[in-house]
């Protein structure tokens, strides 16, 4: 169901120490006009650009999610985006005074019970949903990761993971209402890693604030006698360690019997706040990480991109395709007899265009072009593939019913087969270069499966 974006009443702070840096750091959240997303600011940088929380700002993904602007880095930030998310806040201001929010326990859940401190208040606008309409999939076959995205009435989680040590194993969790659910069944999932992991880390210079107390090391190995010094020297333990028990270093008792996919599910909500808007959707994921959920955010972002492209030029969906000849006639300033595209199939904004030309016995150039023979002028299929090529080029710009695409050159041209009066074109598209108003395009000609015309396209943006 539709429902207002939400922001928080108050401003509200939270102290504690970096996981991976170990700088003492505080986080402030503060309310945020609607429609301004999340945003995070350095207080501790002058002139510091807002950062927004989105896949584009994405710098790093190794060990965590890091996200920049102008060079202004704040690493870590998954658990705080899980707690804004979960608790579904859309427009909130977030301040640190440093490069990494602090780690807390592990969970989101000290970030959730400030937001809830702060009073969660609907605004006057409605939230956008995107609406998964067709199945997304992410696979690493290398890594045994499958990420798939369904059509469902509401956002949904299922996750599975298998770990080849006891005290992990395989675990499933699947979480059907991010309102019911999340802050009692996933928010205090603590982070986790096994402890040959933990010490390669150390060893790396990461996890300087990382100990017993806000992260759950299960043990994967034998430990020995003479090693328990190291250890407690490596993770800040003062009381002797205990060995044997629930298989977690210093006998770490669960929150969950499944805690460490619950905390894959609260990583994953994390992630997916990156899309900049919430999903409808059920996403069943296997063995998938920080990395992976980016991955598959891109490609969901995509999706959204030429959702809110049909939407603005597209009055009514059409089925099988993403615009018909009404909303290409907002974006292309040809027409009748020179309009040369009948509707696109798909479009990856910025990247790729599938549009369909249908040649019929009625096209003005048969009277004279060949009239006892009526092959379709090679010009005239290079002019389709250009006019194919306006429409993804002109998508990559704001306001482009007052811009002109003008083809600047042409090379390594190839005509390859006839095309005659019955036949259906279909133009491809792929965007090789774009730099500043200049770009380069790969175009194909199909009849079936036959490639008809190649070639390659330079244009420049102008003017209206």
């Amino acid at each position: 169901m539709p429902r207002n974006q939400r922001t928080i009443k108050d401003d509200i702070s939270v102290s504690g120490i970096g996981l991976h840096t170990g700088v003492k750091s505080t986080i402030t959240f503060k309310p945020a006009p609607e429609n301004s997303g999340i945003r995070f600011i350095r207080s501790d940088v002058k002139n510091c650009p807002q950062i927004i929380a989105d896949i584009n700002h994405v710098v790093d993904i190794a060990r965590g999610t890091t996200i920049a602007q102008n060079g202004v880095q704040i690493h870590t930030v998954e658990h705080v985006l899980a707690a804004v998310t979960g608790l579904e806040i859309d427009n909130i201001f977030i301040e640190v005074n440093n490069i990494e929010p602090p780690v807390c326990d592990g969970s989101a859940i000290e970030f959730v019970k400030a937001l809830k401190k702060a009073i969660i208040v609907e605004q006057d606008v409605l939230q956008d949903v995107l609406v998964i309409e067709k199945i997304i999939q992410y696979t690493d076959p290398k890594n045994g990761v499958d990420v798939h995205v369904l059509p469902a009435d509401s956002f949904r989680i299922t996750f599975m993971i298998d770990y080849p040590i006891p005290a992990i194993g395989t675990q499933y969790s699947a979480m059907y209402s991010l309102t019911d659910e999340f802050e009692t069944d996933y928010a205090s999932a603590r982070t986790f890693c096994t402890l040959s992991e933990v010490e390669h880390l150390k060893n790396m210079g990461l996890i300087k604030g990382g100990n017993v107390n806000n992260a759950v090391v299960f043990i994967d190995r034998e430990i020995e006698k003479d090693e328990i010094n190291r250890l407690k020297s490596m993770f800040n333990i003062e009381n002797d360690i205990v060995l044997g028990q629930r298989g977690t270093l210093n006998g770490v008792e669960l929150r969950y019997y499944n805690e460490a996919v619950r905390h894959k599910i609260l990583d994953l909500i994390g992630d997916f706040a990156l899309l900049g808007v919430p999903i409808q959707g059920h996403v069943i994921a296997a063995r998938s990480g920080h990395g992976h959920n980016v991955n598959l955010v891109k490609k969901i972002r995509k999706e959204y991109e030429k959702i809110l492209i049909r939407d603005k030029f597209q009055k009514t969906k059409v089925s099988g395709a993403l615009f018909d000849i009404q909303g290409i006639e907002q974006i292309l300033p040809h027409r009748y007899p020179f309009l040369m595209v009948d509707r696109v199939l798909d479009m990856t904004p910025g990247e790729s265009v599938t549009a369909i030309k249908n040649v019929t016995i009625n096209e003005p150039y048969f009277i004279g072009h060949f009239p006892k023979r009526k092959v379709m002028p090679g010009v005239m299929i290079i002019e389709a593939l250009a006019q194919a090529g306006g429409l993804l080029l002109l998508n990559t710009i704001e306001h482009p019913q007052q811009k002109l695409v003008l083809f600047t050159g042409l090379d390594n041209v190839r005509w390859r087969k006839q095309v005659t009066p019955g036949d259906q074109l279909r133009l491809y598209v792929k965007m090789v270069q774009f730099r500043l108003s200049v770009c380069k395009m790969k175009a194909i000609a199909y009849v079936n499966d036959d490639i008809v015309v190649e070639a390659e396209m330079m244009a420049s943006i102008t003017d209206y």
